[in-house]
This record gives structure tokens, C-alpha cells and sequence, in this order.
């Protein structure tokens, strides 16, 4: 079972595996760190093109090497504060399933919020390297 980390009246819960250790965050600054790559990762998949909600979760997976498992009720709360946001929209579409599904594409904001946040990621994660690198 993935570690489950609750925010505000929200469970956000993913899965990060790290040489088979799972890694759990606690504190505040940790948990917006964890909503923060939860919605850049929600963007990410979008710019590919409109997605329902499973599908997402299931590209986030595929594309992690089954290193990151994004819960369903994480998932969508992240997906409803993106629309708030205005930076995906949602229309109600059929899935691949034949069955009703609302699907979520990315809007000109939500392309500029995921170079800005993208960005911050790749100079964060460029700092940290550096600094596990050290001898």
C-alpha cells in the first residue's frame, strides 16, 4: 500500500520508490512540495493532449517505470484545483471504453504554469543532484 499523506480535508498519496525504499512526506513544506509535483506532473501529461482522469494516472505510471502511483481521490482534487486555476478545461467526452468520461486538456495558462514550474523543477533537482553528488 503507497504511503498516505493527508493536506487540508485531502488525502494526496502517491508512491515514490527509491531503490525499493518508499519515501513519505510529513511536514508542510513538504506536503506543497508534494502538491506542486502532483499538479506539474497533471500538467505534463496534459500537454500531450486531452486525457480523462485514469488515463493520466495510468500515463504517470507507464512513464515512471511504475516508480510513481497516483491515487484516484489525489488525482481528481488535483485535477478540479487545475481547473479552478483556469489552467485545464474538462468536457465530457467517451473513453476508449465507450463509457462517459470527462476529459481534461490543457489551456494556454496551463502551458505557461508547466514551463514556469517545469523549470523551477529542473533547477531544483539540478541543486539536489549536485549536492548527493559530493563525496
Amino acid at each position: 500500500m503507497p504511503p498516505v499523506v493527508a493536506w487540508g480535508r485531502h488525502i494526496i498519496a502517491y508512491s515514490l520508490n527509491v531503490s525499493g525504499e518508499s519515501i513519505r512526506l510529513m511536514r508542510d513544506d513538504d506536503l506543497e512540495l508534494l502538491q506542486g509535483t502532483l499538479d506539474v506532473l497533471v500538467l505534463k501529461t496534459l500537454s500531450w493532449g486531452p486525457r480523462h482522469g485514469y488515463a493520466v494516472a495510468r500515463w504517470i505510471g507507464e512513464t515512471s517505470g511504475a516508480e510513481l502511483q497516483i491515487e484516484e481521490g489525489a488525482l481528481y482534487t488535483a485535477l478540479h484545483r487545475l481547473e479552478k486555476r483556469g489552467w485545464v478545461e474538462a468536457e465530457w467526452g467517451l473513453s476508449e471504453n465507450n463509457r462517459k468520461a470527462k476529459f481534461y486538456q490543457l489551456t494556454a495558462r496551463g502551458r505557461a504554469q508547466l514551463r514556469a514550474q517545469a523549470a523551477r523543477w529542473t533547477r531544483y533537482s539540478v541543486a539536489v543532484t549536485r549536492i548527493l553528488e559530493q563525496a
